[in-house]
């Protein structure tokens, strides 16, 4: 009996995702606003917890930016009009998934050029010839006497 508790407990854990941060007090009442809010939320980075989206952070200042966000949308603005407003306010960092320009071009081009680095490097090292698989020099036949006769235990005279 324990054990399918747990195993029910396990299952309900894994099924259960992260629980969005929006509170009861925040959500409009229109649900077509609500719902252009939420994935805006989705968009948007948390700048105190920097690898959330607003949704998803706990963090005063997330709220702030869910209740802005809310605040446009009940105002009139486009999902456009709102992203382009923190944009302003806040740079392209607020954007989960900032856009391809020539100030951000480190940031999209660095990950596949270390890739491509690593497996230029990885090739380089299998096509190089020298030492054994292992790493290490086959040994001579004067090495490999000596050290017989110290494995079967004879010392070797000076």
């Amino acid at each position: 009996m324990w054990r399918q508790a747990l195993m029910t407990l396990f299952v309900l854990l894994l099924a259960s995702g992260p629980s969005p941060a929006v509170q009861p007090d925040e959500i409009l009442k229109d649900s077509v606003l609500e719902s252009r809010a939420r994935n805006l939320s989705r968009e948007l980075r948390c700048m105190v917890c920097q690898n959330q989206s607003i949704d998803d952070s706990e963090a005063p200042l997330a709220r702030d930016l869910r209740l802005l966000v809310r605040e446009r949308l009940t105002q009139g603005d486009t999902d456009q009009q709102v992203l382009d407003f923190l944009v302003s306010r806040y740079g392209n960092f607020v954007l989960l998934k900032p856009p391809l320009e020539w100030h951000t071009i480190l940031l999209w081009g660095l990950p596949p050029a270390a890739l491509i680095a690593g497996l230029v490097g990885l090739i380089l090292k299998g096509r190089r010839k020298g030492p054994t698989a292992s790493g290490t020099e086959a040994l001579s036949q004067d090495e490999e006497r000596r050290l017989s006769t110290l494995v079967d235990g004879r010392l070797p005279k000076p």
